[in-house]
């Protein structure tokens, strides 16, 4: 089981890295508010092939954290922030959105259905 702790705002805390699977996971249990730094760095740079400097299985893993967190947005799951710490470097935070009342399918739906595209 994921265990993630909630990160008071203005917050630095390292943070093991999240696949995008551990971060469906944690989507899928974050109450409304709850959030989550997925990402350190500069996300823009650190999934380009050719001028990232992360090892190639690295840089694959964060590019698919990177669109998990891009399609959970998109589906109205979580809000996307940037906190900037210091130059050229930002944290990645995803913030858990309130549920919708009556959805027409379930959360699980909707994240099976973004880590199979």
């Amino acid at each position: 089981m994921l265990m993630v702790a909630a990160i008071p705002f203005g917050a630095r805390v390292a943070m093991p890295k999240l696949t995008d699977v551990e971060l469906y996971a944690w989507i899928a249990q974050a109450e409304a508010g709850a959030r989550i730094e997925y990402h350190c760095g500069f996300l823009g740079i650190d999934v380009t092939p050719v001028i990232s400097t992360l090892p190639e299985p690295e840089r694959r893993q964060l590019a698919d954290l990177g669109q998990a967190a891009l399609g959970a947005f998109e589906k109205g799951l979580v809000h996307l922030m940037q906190e900037r710490v210091g130059p050229d470097r930002f944290a990645y935070i995803a913030v858990a959105r309130p549920r919708p009342k009556a959805a027409a399918t379930s959360l699980s739906a909707l994240l099976l259905e973004e880590r199979a595209a």
